[in-house]
């Protein structure tokens, strides 16, 4: 049927040959323990399917500059709509995009400010803090000035020609940059740099490039000559070259906000045109949520059109629970979940119908009262004619799906398998591990601990926090709530500043890895196997690397043939010769108990637990399978993992540690119901070997396990930054003032027993 999407044995990654019809214009949910496959048959194969096939569409000279999307292991597809991925990748950082660019809302603002603004002092662009005419000629448009500390770049005690006269790798006394003043000729290089003329030192400083008249014989004939300041503001500060060395820089350069714009990024006479008292910047700088208000309150007919427009996107934004922003925040500043939801506000207004829209998670990082906003936009989103696909763990998201497509029963090569498709009241019914964790409804715990001790903050003063003093304890498990937006980090980073103690802080950023990195690397045990294969077979070692000597000499060691055509998309195939392994028939026929090199590094962790029963790395492996990230393959390329998995990834690097305080940046996202509780038996025991837990969550059953809870609003933004409590968790189910009260109350099992 036309309102079906059919996958005919889908096999990518862990998927075990599956078969399964999709409704369209529906929202389907696809739920399953982490790692049970979910990914796999939504992104890695629907999604990546559509887009390949989209691309192809377009004339071969086109496809070269498309990204590459490879062909999923999938026998058939049918009745596939355009996919749209809606994941939580950040745009990228520019220093010159906020979230009004990013969502275009500031090019009509921009429109709206020349028809009506007053006085008249341009059209459109004369606006824009990107544009010469709107930019303030002090930061050009960014909002910040950078400032170069000359006495800590050069050292004006010495010449020229003694060593380190100049405190950069690259204008080391002898090295190329330093030659371009050396060998200019202007210089006399016995001379200390104090004693230099005005007209020399302003030449040495500030000269812009000038080609010189009679240069010596050894200089450069194409060099142009160049002074300091202008030389290291274009070549050094605002290149790659600059954030490669940014340790050395950081000692000589001061970032502030622009003190002729003060931080507005545009000019005097931009900031003159005004609107009802208020010019550009002040409207980008109102949360979404008031500038909704200001808009509305213009009654200029000139306006019409545009302040519908306006509102309609603004109005988006402040429905899905982003109106604590501000149309002046950087894109490099949001979180995935931030990004995320402003994509989806930003694809609410289109015109496009009949697409698929494909979202990963789409409930992190939101308190139970954003997800009722993410839910209504979710839906508007449906009943446009679209066919919504949702990887989800929340029961809420869950509960609102038209079908449902539970993934399992285990995770890794234990799942890839289909346990249950149907509706949500069905899966109630089901015998599945998601169908069971749904219906339990946990209690609060009764043997609550007892703090060792408190830090005491006061008056902080981070970003939105309001002058915000709160004890915070020891020696026992601490969460901190609030909406999105309260406040929660700015918290957590101004105790982690103002702590007497060391704090281990464990976010979800990269982790330094790269697409070589596997977990193997990670814990640094790949060396170790090598050895018992070089051992075993009386070999070198790097035989047993196929980055070395062990490379299969088809493929180099790659596992695939890439065969370019050209300007169509180049044809990767699986090397018939190592058959994907990368190593060479050599390395693959020594075994060690019983198994080749390819065999035990595809092991899982867990397989490799009981493969590897007396090696020294036991107890790292060991740590993994403690996170819940056991069904990880030794050899699984790191750049695969969510950000939830590399969290925990370097949480399992510190479960050694005793008597320490731990801060873990919503630990449950990417987390099945039946993983969070896995999760929270580690958290316990951590905190009974004598550590501190401090957890940013939003998850009700998190909190519920909390000996201490602090919670943070009542909104996000200016509306947030206040304390709303702080105590257990039964007092806070008296608490009027606290917004995640009636959600707790409402997950509690009938009768509200402490256990």
């Amino acid at each position: 049927m036309s309102d079906e999407i059919s996958i005919i044995r889908a096999s990518e990654n862990n998927l075990k040959d599956l078969s399964l019809k999709i409704p369209k214009k529906k929202i389907t949910v696809f739920t399953g323990v982490s790692g049970s496959g979910k990914s796999s048959l939504c992104l890695d194969t629907i999604a990546a399917e559509s887009r390949r096939e989209l691309n192809e569409t377009f004339p071969s000279f086109i496809q070269q500059y498309l990204p590459k999307y490879g062909r999923p292991k999938v026998e058939h597809m049918e009745n596939m709509p355009v996919t749209i991925v809606i994941d939580q990748k950040k745009p990228a950082a520019n220093t010159r995009s906020t979230v009004g660019t990013y969502t275009d809302i500031y090019a009509l603002l921009r429109l709206l400010f020349s028809r009506v603004g007053e006085p008249f002092i341009g059209y459109s662009d004369t606006f824009s803090f990107n544009h010469p005419a709107g930019s303030c000629p002090r930061c050009d448009g960014l909002g910040t000035v950078t400032e170069l500390d000359i006495h800590k770049l050069v050292d004006f005690n010495k010449c020229l020609n003694d060593e380190d006269v100049i405190h950069f790798p690259t204008f080391t006394t002898g090295a190329w940059r330093w030659k371009r003043y050396a060998y200019s000729g202007l210089f006399d290089l016995d001379k200390k740099i104090k004693d230099y003329t005005q007209e020399e030192l302003d030449l040495f400083l500030y000269s812009p490039q000038i080609r010189l008249k009679n240069p010596p014989s050894n200089w450069p004939k194409s060099a142009k000559f160049e002074g300091m300041y202008p030389r290291m503001y274009r070549s050094i500060i605002t290149t790659k070259e600059g954030k490669r060395q940014q340790k050395v820089l950081d000692k000589m350069i001061s970032t502030f906000e622009c003190p002729d714009c003060h931080g507005t990024r545009v000019n005097e006479k931009v900031r003159s045109c005004r609107i009802n008292g208020k010019n550009i910047a002040d409207v980008v700088e109102m949360p979404i949520s008031e500038a909704v208000h200001f808009i509305n309150s213009i009654d200029n007919p000139l306006a019409v059109d545009i302040k519908r427009e306006l509102i309609k996107r603004l109005q988006a934004l402040n429905d899905i629970g982003l109106g604590y922003l501000s149309l002046s925040r950087g894109t490099g500043t949001l979180s995935g979940g931030e990004a995320q939801r402003i994509k989806i506000a930003k694809y609410i207004n289109s015109a496009l119908t009949d697409m698929a829209y494909v979202l990963d998670e789409p409930s992190v990082g939101l308190h139970p009262q954003d997800i009722a906003r993410l839910k209504k936009s979710l839906r508007h989103l449906r009943d446009h004619g679209n066919t919504i696909l949702i990887v989800e763990h929340h029961r809420e998201i869950i509960a609102m799906a038209d079908h449902i497509v539970d993934m399992g029963p285990q995770a890794g090569s234990n799942g890839g398998e289909i346990t249950f498709q149907g509706s949500y009241a069905d899966l109630l019914k089901s015998d599945t591990i998601t169908g069971k964790m749904l219906q339990y409804k946990s209690s609060i715990k009764k043997n609550i601990r007892k703090p060792t001790c408190f830090s005491h903050i006061q008056n902080a003063d981070l970003h939105n926090l309001k002058n915000l003093s709160v004890d915070i304890p020891q020696g026992v498990l601490t969460v901190i709530a609030g909406v999105a937006g309260s406040g929660k980090s700015s918290l957590m980073e101004y105790f982690q500043n103002h702590c007497e103690k060391e704090v281990i802080f464990i976010g979800q950023k990269n982790i330094g890895i790269n697409l070589r990195s596997t977990p193997a690397t990670y814990l640094n045990i790949s060396d170790t196997i090598r050895k018992l294969f070089a051992h075993e077979s009386k070999s070198n070692m790097q035989l047993f690397s196929f980055n070395s000597k062990g490379a299969c000499p088809a493929c180099g060691g790659k596992g695939i043939i890439v065969s370019d055509m050209a300007f169509m998309e180049s044809i990767e195939t699986v090397c018939d010769v190592c058959h994907g392994t990368r190593y060479s028939a050599e390395a693959l026929r020594s075994k060690y108990r019983g198994k080749n090199i390819a065999e035990v590094m595809d092991m899982s962790v867990d397989e490799a637990i009981a493969f590897f029963p007396e090696q020294p790395f036991l107890s790292q492996l060991r740590a993994l399978n403690r996170v819940g990230l056991g069904y990880l393959h030794l050899n699984q390329s790191m750049s695969t993992l969510s950000g939830g998995e590399l969290q925990r990834i370097k949480l399992a690097d510190q479960l050694h540690r005793r008597g320490e305080i731990f801060i873990l940046d919503e630990p449950t996202d990417g987390l099945h119901l039946d993983d969070i509780h896995k999760l929270l038996q580690l958290f316990n025991e951590m905190t009974d070997e004598g550590n501190t837990l401090i957890l940013i969550e939003h998850s009700l059953d998190v909190m519920k396990e909390a000996d201490y809870i602090i919670e943070l609003g009542p909104g996000g933004g200016e509306s947030g930054g206040d304390l709303l409590f702080a105590g257990t968790i039964p007092e806070l189910l008296h608490c009027e003032e606290s917004v995640t009260r009636p959600y707790l109350i409402e997950s509690l099992p009938v009768g509200n027993q402490q256990r």
